[in-house]
């Protein structure tokens, strides 16, 4: 991997953020934990988590959106995703016990006022993520907010699977970009995102935490926000919408159409403002 080009483009898109962005390298037991925290010091917290191969980044137009003006908002880069954050030698990420050490460590260390409860949202494999610390920890949450949540309400669609496989397996900047304009039907892009994204192909691949769906029983004491996007190629999102509000009934549960799945924090980043920081 070329880091060199890869940080010239990750920083691009940061720089684009709303400032001033604090860069916050927080240790845990699996490594150091890039953070890109924003916003006034002492506000409620809110903690993002990307989907697969995004980082943090990918959260800019959400933040310029409005949360960063009530919230002190923590865009996390995933260890062992691409990313600023560094894995520990002989530590990896394998499981999700190994996910909530890791967030319990997080949160001890982004040190939040009075070590109070977070907002935790995530979006694709994050929302995934997410879901599952919110049914092992949910005293450390006062929200949580899932965008277009993968393997959590409706399993992949078999298609999807078989045009990722190529890019997962073999990834090259030409593939990500094909699979990306595939599946957002060519909609356009941040361009200086897209260029990160293709510097991602030149990331060491990490096998990502994989296992069973989180227990939604688990999410329903919690206030929790689901938006599923329209269309979206990787499930069925009218299905998952409806075994979303069936699992949790006191859900505000969503469906926003003409929006597909990786395209979601980049072009409908009014409507997630409106469900990140209410």
């Amino acid at each position: 991997m070329s880091r060199t080009s890869f940080r010239a483009a990750y920083d691009g898109v940061l720089d684009r953020w709303p400032g001033p962005v604090e860069a916050v390298e927080v240790p845990t037991p699996y490594g150091v934990t890039r953070v890109n925290s924003v916003g006034p010091a002492g506000a409620p917290p809110l903690v993002l988590l990307p989907g697969g191969g995004a980082t943090s980044t990918v959260w800019g137009a959400c933040v310029a959106a409005g949360p960063a003006r009530s919230r002190r908002v923590h865009a996390v880069d995933l260890v062992g995703e691409p990313g600023l954050s560094v894995p520990a030698p002989g530590r990896a990420v394998r499981s999700v016990g190994d996910l909530v050490e890791w967030f319990d460590a997080l949160l001890d260390g982004l040190d939040a006022p009075g070590g109070g409860p977070v907002t935790l949202a995530g979006h694709s494999y994050g929302a995934w993520i997410a879901a599952h610390l919110a049914a092992r920890r949910p005293g450390r949450l006062d929200r949580l907010v899932l965008l277009d949540p993968t393997q959590v309400f409706a399993g992949l669609r078999p298609g999807y699977v078989l045009r990722a496989l190529p890019m997962l397996v073999r990834p090259t900047p030409a593939r990500i970009r094909s699979f990306l304009a595939w599946e957002t039907g060519g909609v356009p892009l941040d361009p200086a995102w897209t260029r990160l994204q293709a510097e991602t192909a030149r990331f060491p691949t990490v096998r990502p935490v994989t296992g069973p769906r989180p227990d939604l029983a688990g999410l329903r004491e919690l206030p929790v926000e689901v938006l599923f996007a329209g269309r979206a190629r990787c499930h069925d999102p009218a299905r998952a919408a409806r075994v979303a509000r069936e699992a949790l009934p006191g859900a505000r549960v969503g469906v926003l159409p003409g929006v597909s799945h990786h395209a979601l924090p980049l072009t409908a980043a009014q409507e997630i403002a409106l469900r990140l920081a209410p």
